[in-house]
């Protein structure tokens, strides 16, 4: 009975499909003979008792088909977390919303697909759960849709419930959960379901099916009607309504459809900026009054009255939990952007203050200046346009800003020209308006354009020629150079800056019942004297600024908000004699992700990101899988300094040029290496494998379009940590050739495990292997 979680990052690429398959096989499901098993990343929740399996899956697109069992007639139970699911009948196809709940037969003939990805909570439950007791007629032939309403409702929430909390049950709590279940199925069965399309000829079906896929992709043409659509198929007006009798005629399922479009978007995170007369226009209703009143009628509800429901639950969510970054409402998608001019390109090293050692002589050398025009702020995106474009061995340098600059505009930002470009703000404008993945017009917290959902200033992204998804991009660290102050006031010297801030792990820790504050340190940065160091300069406490545009930021709640000398009290000598080593490193390093096209910068994930790990410094290399074409590679949140944990809120924030080289790895030609099979990012240094874990190693596949707001509440070390064994020990059995037994052996007696991060909303554990436990080991 004890909780069995599944993550497909425990298994090498060839055996995710039959791993999977033991998954489904434990709710009496199975791949659909015409479905390719997916091999991409996939969890699931799932627990079992007495003749009970209750199951949270989460994985991609995939179409499921009974395990017939002859000897149960017990119905598998199916709720899908998501719309457009596709149920198969040999009558044909009909679609299923979100929440819609279906009985399904275990001998019946019928598939469920996922066209995008699978979310769903399955619940089997067989004979055996009822101890010999009989329970009357539990027999199903037909596919049943259960309607919204009542004990469906009740039922369906339970199911959730008992979902969501299948972790931290008790095996007795979760005995009395699985029988309630179990009791609940025959008096829900009882209730009057929905059936599937009505049975009839392959053709019927066939043609059926057409007219559902039509009625799909015309769903926003105001003008859909019966007359036309029989028009087009060559049948009768009176044969089409004919086909549509199981769904109550051919106006009322389009309706529906129409309707459970708009509940979808109505609640997506996603379309938080598109207005209810949109979403209600580009479904088909042309007549924002009939929405209304149609929407009322359907749900209970008004489309506002809705929508403002999802919205205040999302904040709640997000509030309660005490998270950085967005609440679930605040999701919005990408404004276009201007085509930009490309770098400059040499065919030799350019004259820097970075060095170039390293470069290759016969590739080409790119050099990417900072300024607005070359950087995103606080977000990744596979729709940005690149800034450069190199082959694979080529060398770039890549100059960065810190978004901490703004903590001493004096040092750090005044008389630098491509700092002053990025930062440049005033009451007429911002020179880089969107700061952050959020909402444009600032329509949850009020910060300002993108509400600092996502703070990193990133400069890219960078095209490699050729690269495609599922490829392995090698980015080599060549070198890595502090940025002097160019003002005249502190000309070639170096500054820094780190913040004890409000998401910091010690906020709600301190000693004195006054009220929680945060602290900024600036600091000073040496590298010429044989033993590079930082030293604290002064420091202050947080007070109250006003941006240009006339917005309060009571907290360090928006990045680029220029503090003022006068502003703030400034206190000396603190860290009075202590010197600080310095591990120069580039917090965010990153690919593009492939799920959405607008992702916040702070939560790292399998593309990289702000990985904020001190061992991607220079001489270091970091292997990223390639998810979107020409890979768009991302660098910033440059650091002089950090301690693993990263406790505080912040590293020693110090804006940086690197040289990279940037290698890639063609998917054929994986098969033997280190980096084969990766899902994650991968770190090498000249002695150790550096393995990245996280809470969520996915979390925009697992948690889907609420993924960004989940991550933040949902994170934990012990989910962190889990993921570093899980993929060191793939790791130590897939590249290194050991057995299970050997790599735990291994893992106990000699891999480091250490705190990453826990200020990142997805909190990260590494796993470090050193290169010398191997050096005796024979070559194959």
């Amino acid at each position: 009975m004890s909780f069995r979680p599944f993550t497909s990052e425990s298994y090498s690429e060839g055996d995710r499909p039959e791993a999977w398959r033991d998954v489904l096989r434990a709710v009496g499901l199975q791949p659909s003979p015409t479905t390719t098993v997916p091999s991409g990343y996939a969890t699931a929740s799932r627990r079992r008792s007495d003749g009970v399996a209750l199951a949270k899956l989460s994985a991609g697109s995939q179409a499921v088909s009974p395990l017939r069992d002859l000897a149960d007639d017990m119905p598998i139970v199916l709720l899908p977390s998501e719309d457009g699911v596709t149920l198969r009948t040999p009558a044909g196809h009909q679609i299923i919303s979100a929440r819609q709940l279906l009985l399904l037969p275990r001998n019946g003939d019928w598939s469920v697909a996922f066209p995008r990805d699978m979310r769903a909570i399955v619940l089997s439950v067989t004979s055996e759960a009822f101890h010999g007791r009989k329970i009357g007629q539990s027999g199903l032939a037909d596919v049943r849709i259960m309607p919204p309403g009542g004990f469906t409702d009740i039922f369906s929430r339970t199911l959730e419930s008992a979902a969501g909390t299948l972790e931290t049950l008790t095996d007795i709590e979760w005995a009395a959960v699985a029988q309630s279940l179990a009791d609940l199925l025959p008096t829900f069965m009882r209730q009057l379901g929905v059936p599937a399309i009505s049975a009839g000829t392959a053709t019927q079906g066939a043609i059926l099916h057409r007219i559902c896929q039509t009625i799909e992709r015309r769903l926003g043409d105001p003008d859909l009607a019966p007359a036309r659509v029989a028009q087009a198929e060559g049948i009768s007006e009176r044969y089409l309504q004919k086909l549509f009798e199981g769904t109550g005629g051919f106006t009322h399922y389009l309706r529906e459809r129409r309707l459970q479009r708009t509940w979808a978007d109505l609640s997506n995170p996603a379309e938080a900026h598109h207005s209810i007369s949109e979403i209600a226009y580009r479904s088909g209703f042309n007549d924002s009054a009939h929405f209304s009143r149609t929407f009322r009628h359907r749900f209970g509800l008004s489309p506002r009255e809705f929508r403002q429901q999802e919205s205040e639950r999302g904040a709640a969510s997000a509030v309660t939990a005490g998270q950085r970054g967005w609440p679930q409402d605040a999701l919005a998608q990408l404004r276009s952007h201007h085509p930009l001019p490309p770098a400059r390109t040499t065919t030799a090293p350019s004259d820097s203050n970075c060095g170039q050692s390293d470069a290759v002589s016969d590739h080409s050398h790119h050099h990417l200046a900072v300024e607005a025009a070359r950087v995103h702020w606080g977000y990744f995106s596979r729709a940005l346009p690149p800034q450069a474009e190199v082959n694979s061995g080529d060398t770039i340098t890549i100059e960065t800003l810190t978004q901490h600059a703004s903590d001493d505009p004096e040092r750090m930002i005044v008389g630098d020209p491509g700092a002053e470009s990025v930062f440049r703000w005033t009451k007429e404008g911002k020179n880089v308006d969107r700061r952050g993945a959020g909402p444009m017009d600032a329509s949850v917290y009020g910060r300002g354009a993108g509400e600092g959902f996502g703070v990193h200033i990133c400069t890219g992204p960078v095209h490699v020629r050729d690269a495609q998804p599922g490829d392995v991009l090698e980015v080599r660290i060549l070198d890595i150079v502090p940025r002097p102050s160019r003002s005249d006031a502190f000309k070639g010297r170096v500054f820094g800056s780190s913040v004890a801030a409000w998401w910091g792990y010690h906020y709600n820790e301190f000693l004195a019942e006054s009220p929680p504050r945060e602290v900024v340190t600036i600091y000073e940065i040496f590298c010429d004297d044989g033993a590079a160091h930082a030293r604290a300069l002064y420091s202050y406490r947080w007070a109250p600024q006003t941006d240009p545009f006339g917005v309060l930021h009571s907290t360090y709640d928006y990045p680029g908000v220029l503090v003022g000398p006068a502003s703030v009290k400034r206190r000396h000598n603190v860290l009075d004699g202590i010197r600080i080593p310095l591990r120069p490193h580039f917090g965010v390093i990153a690919v593009a992700p492939r799920e959405t096209d607008l992702v916040d910068s702070v939560p790292p994930s399998y593309f990289g990101g702000n990985l904020d790990n001190w061992r991607l410094g220079k001489g270091s290399t970091v292997y990223l899988p390639v998810s979107v074409p020409g890979a768009l590679l991302s660098v910033g949140d440059p650091h002089a300094t950090q301690g693993d944990g990263e406790l505080a809120g912040t590293a020693i924030e110090c804006s940086m040029t690197g040289t990279f080289q940037p290698i890639l790895h063609k998917k054929a030609d994986l098969a033997g290496r280190a980096f084969a099979d990766l899902t994650y990012p991968l770190i090498e240094t000249e002695t150790d494998w550096v393995l990245t874990g996280f809470s969520h190693p996915n979390y925009l596949a697992e948690f889907g379009a609420n993924g960004q707001s989940e991550v933040y509440a949902n994170s934990s070390l012990d989910l962190a940590m889990k993921d570093a064994f899980r993929k060191m020990r793939r790791f130590l059995m897939n590249i290194k050739g050991l057995s299970e037994d050997e790599a735990i052996a291994l893992m106990s007696a000699a891999v480091d495990f250490g705190v990453t991060q826990v200020v990142d909303g997805n909190w990260g554990v590494h796993a470090i292997l050193s290169k010398r436990l191997f050096e005796d080991v024979p070559q194959t």
